[in-house]
């Protein structure tokens, strides 16, 4: 007889666990990283795993391929997406030529053996090593990984310590700026020698800003009319004029890296003489005009363009002045969202201010809305009255024109005040060709 803890005898041999097949990616990655110029390329990893796929039976579902540093955590679009695929059941292993083209940080390291511990990620082959889910194959894996980082922060270190003996022997690294050119030989490798070709339109430039009061403006014109182009063929914006007027390394002088306080003096020729560099800075400094920290404006996004029904946006111009003063001067434009071509003119924020007082003798307004602000106004006056002037009676009277009260604000309210009140009209402002209009 028996119980319910017994079972049924079957014939033969109980069956097997039958694995799960294996689907390769062969994922092959070239660094842009200086210690593996000596590595193999990315079609020799390739063709030599390919080739231990055939020998061994490895069934290879697709060829990934990689040229990026993995010194960054999630910087690699192609690793990032063979790590999902994995996730998804896409594959459920990796082929690549050493532990190294995996992973050379920590965050890559630890997503791989996560994908492991989840059972999503059953086989890692090298050309020399087999890394499946088992402890010490995994601390393997993470040993090697973490050798890999090692090495990396030791090379930056030891790149570091070189720049900074660079830099003391009078070299600046990188490349060369505007006017000098990089030596090739291999003697000479990292010096710099004068560019015949465009030092001598870098000298003029600083002899045009310190001993004839040029602007860079006027110096970019000049460059532009003349054909001035970089070794890379490029002509010089604005911004770059005046990066190259700000920059001491053409007086022999420079700071490496930049911002950190580290002054070098350069063993490289140099273009000008330090007193045409100070005398250029001043002239610099004589048309700097600085710009207010706020760029809030009253009447943007409250009118629309009337030639392609965009936005009207707006940016304010400095206009310094004989007396050593600035004038600041607001244009309203179209931002040209909806036609690039538009060619609706700018007009200047007094303009528009009276063409928006214009229309208030006949526009549609909400008066009880700003009746009962200008209470608010009266109310706010007979406090300062009593409470700072010592006045004892109040103002009662309210019966002010409401028009006029939105003349006053347009022309001499805050900032807010103004948008508040073209919020209280009924119909949408238009700007076409320096006039407001109603619709």
């Amino acid at each position: 007889m028996r119980n319910h803890y017994t079972r049924d005898r079957v014939s033969g041999p109980l069956p097997l666990a039958v694995p799960l097949p294996v689907n390769y990616c062969l994922y092959a990655r070239k660094s842009t990283e200086e210690e593996d110029k000596q590595a193999l390329s990315i079609d020799s990893q390739v063709r030599e795993m390919t080739t231990l796929a055939e020998r061994e039976g490895l069934h290879i579902a697709e060829i990934k391929r990689e040229s990026h540093s993995s010194k960054e955590v999630g910087q690699r679009a192609v690793y990032n997406e063979l790590l999902k695929e994995i996730r998804e059941g896409k594959f459920n292993g990796i082929l690549t030529w050493a532990p190294d083209r995996l992973s050379r940080n920590a965050g890559d390291l630890g997503a791989v053996v996560d994908l492991i511990d989840q059972g999503k990620l059953v086989d890692i082959r090298t050309y020399s090593q087999r890394f499946t889910n088992n402890p010490n194959e995994k601390f393997m894996l993470m040993i090697l990984g973490s050798q890999a980082k090692l090495e990396n922060d030791q090379k930056v270190i030891n790149v570091k310590r070189g720049l900074r003996a660079r830099c003391e022997m009078g070299w600046r690294p990188g490349p060369a700026p505007t006017g000098y050119l990089n030596e090739n030989h291999l003697d000479r490798r990292g010096q710099l020698r004068i560019d015949p070709k465009r030092s001598v339109t870098v000298r003029q430039i600083f002899e045009k800003v310190g001993n004839e009061s040029w602007s860079g403006r006027q110096v970019y014109r000049w460059l532009k009319k003349i054909g001035f182009k970089t070794k890379s063929g490029k002509a010089l914006v604005l911004g770059n004029v005046y990066l190259l007027l700000r920059n001491p390394f053409y007086y022999g002088e420079f700071e490496y890296p930049a911002g950190s306080g580290n002054w070098y003096q350069g063993k490289h020729q140099p273009i000008i003489a330090k007193e045409l560099f100070d005398r250029v800075q001043a002239s610099i400094q004589d048309h700097y005009i600085p710009k207010t920290e706020s760029k809030e404006f009253a009447f943007t996004k409250l009118i629309c363009c009337g030639y392609c029904e965009s936005g009207i946006t707006a940016d304010e111009k400095f206009k310094r002045l004989k007396d050593g003063g600035t004038n600041r001067h607001v244009y309203y434009m179209c931002t040209r969202g909806k036609g690039v071509e538009c060619k609706n003119p700018p007009i200047n924020e007094k303009d528009l201010i009276e063409e928006l007082t214009g229309l208030l003798d006949t526009v549609d307004m909400d008066e009880i809305g700003m009746r009962s602000k200008i209470e608010d106004e009266i109310a706010r006056f007979n406090r300062f009255r009593i409470g700072v002037l010592g006045m004892k009676t109040k103002e009662r009277n309210t019966d002010v024109d409401v028009r006029s009260y939105a003349k006053y604000l347009l022309r001499d309210g805050t900032l807010t005040e103004k948008r508040e009140l073209l919020a209280c009209l009924k119909s949408r402002l238009v700007m076409r060709d320096r006039k407001v209009t109603l619709e």
